[in-house]
């Protein structure tokens, strides 16, 4: 697929999706975030069985374009009261539908950060599966300095990851932190000493769940998101459910078959 603002390419069933605004510090304007959910859509259905998120050049996102911000006021500049705030809300929608598609996406998306994640840039990592960053990384959930109240994602996701407080301090000061503050808060899984090693690292990652049946780690994605917003008790019976409809499929009978004869497991996508 050809996109205007993003990089794709795919081995082995693991796509890479790279952030190309190199130039613009990755920042994301309306044709990025429009690609962006189509790129995750056409992820969740496609053959591939993993994505890798990562930025071009010395960032990886620096957040939502400002340009895009003074469009957006200029779009509803002119309309009556009421049509302005319907406007603006459907707006607003149509961006965390954007950052809700990296979490629907039925393949994990692991996040590889280095430079610059700030504001929306949290926002999508958060909605991705894993996250690994370079030690020098830079956080912020910016959108406080901007006078706005971050609407995409970062309040919703970021407490459950690292807890209500932290995420409460981050929201409400937009400090800046680094990636091993960011592993020290569990934000990311790992962090590493420059942009090559984390890359290669976060598509080994990928290139190993992407050796594993298709079906189960759909399963499991889908599993845990159900399990993160529901009871326990709702969770396993969600489960059990989905376990009684794919637990004995042909994938089950390939992995005893591969770890039997001590080989990779051959599956279908």
């Amino acid at each position: 697929m050809n996109f205007e603002t993003l990089a794709i390419s795919e081995t082995d069933g693991v796509v890479h999706i790279e952030l190309n605004r190199a130039d613009k510090a990755n920042a994301m304007n309306g044709p990025m975030w429009k690609d962006l959910r189509s790129a995750f859509a056409w992820l969740s259905t496609s053959r591939a069985r993993v994505g890798v998120l990562s930025g071009q050049g010395k960032h990886f996102t620096a957040g939502i374009d400002l340009d895009m911000l003074t469009e957006i006021r200029s779009e509803i500049a002119g309309m009556s009261e009421g049509r302005r705030q319907e406007r603006l809300r459907e707006m607003i929608v149509e961006l965390q539908e954007t950052i809700s598609a990296a979490e629907s996406c039925r393949k994990p998306i692991l996040a590889a950060i280095h430079g610059a994640c700030m504001g929306a840039g949290i926002d999508l990592a958060t909605a991705c599966d894993m996250r690994y960053a370079t030690e020098d990384a830079r956080f912020s959930v910016k959108e406080v300095d901007l006078a706005i109240v971050a609407d995409v994602g970062t309040l919703q996701r970021l407490p459950r990851i690292i807890g209500e407080g932290l995420a409460r301090e981050l929201a409400f000061t937009g400090r800046n932190f680094d990636g091993k503050a960011a592993h020290d808060m569990k934000l990311v899984n790992q962090v590493f000493s420059d942009k090559d090693s984390l890359m290669t690292a976060a598509l080994k990652t990928a290139a190993e769940i992407a050796s594993k049946s298709p079906l189960t780690i759909r399963g499991i994605k889908d599993t845990l998101n159900y399990s993160r917003d529901h009871s326990v008790a709702e969770g396993l019976s969600y489960v059990s459910a989905k376990n009684a409809a794919i637990l004995f499929s042909a994938d089950l009978a390939e992995a005893m078959s591969a770890a039997q004869q001590k080989r990779t497991g051959r599956f279908e996508d």
